[in-house]
């Protein structure tokens, strides 16, 4: 997945990673885990984690799947503010593209089997956004909003314009893509 702008100041911070240092520590410790344990579950390195647990470090939403399931809590747990009133009410910045019109907005989550992800996504002329798998539960459900979108599998595409929607497994890497002029707009869950 792409990666995620980073602040040194985490109040400031208009993104995903405002909370993960704090929560990341947090989680960590509730399990007794080391840096280096936790870095032995989810592959990710323990200079990354020590560098997320400093507010100091860019992160891809697929390195911040594998710490939650490592610390088998959910994405939106790791990211949203700890002291938060509504728990599924999340409405920050996940991911930023290359130009300022290409953005992915986690907006909150539902109860699932494990989690449900809503998420707001635009992508600017021109626009890519590459996806690692998921694990084979994973589905994704996207309704075009404006424009037209583009998702590309290594055995599919489909081009959907806006009204229309499509429902797939994530289980395969996949590309979001603008397939059209102006910017497109779609509304995503993300569903276990």
């Amino acid at each position: 997945m792409g990666s995620i702008l980073h602040s040194q100041d985490p109040l400031a911070r208009p993104d995903v990673l405002a909370h993960v240092g704090e929560n990341l520590r947090r989680l960590r410790a509730l399990r007794s885990l080391s840096q280096t344990e936790l870095s032995n579950r989810s592959g990710t390195s323990r200079r990354m984690i020590g560098a997320m647990e400093g507010n100091d470090a860019n992160v891809s939403l697929s390195t911040l799947d594998r710490l939650a399931a490592a610390l088998d809590v959910s994405l939106t747990e790791l990211v949203r503010p700890p002291d938060a009133a509504d728990n599924r009410r999340i409405n920050t910045v996940a991911w930023r593209g290359a130009t300022p019109e290409s953005s992915g907005v986690l907006l909150g989550s539902a109860p699932a089997t494990r989690e449900a992800e809503l998420w707001i996504w635009s992508l600017a002329e021109g626009e890519r956004y590459p996806s690692e798998a998921d694990s084979h539960n994973w589905h994704e459900m996207l309704a075009v909003i404006e424009g037209v979108l583009v998702i590309e599998g290594a055995e599919e595409k489909h081009s959907l314009a806006a009204g229309d929607f499509l429902i797939f497994s994530s289980a395969r890497p996949y590309v979001f893509a603008n397939g059209g002029e102006g910017p497109v707009r779609f509304i995503r869950n993300v569903v276990l």
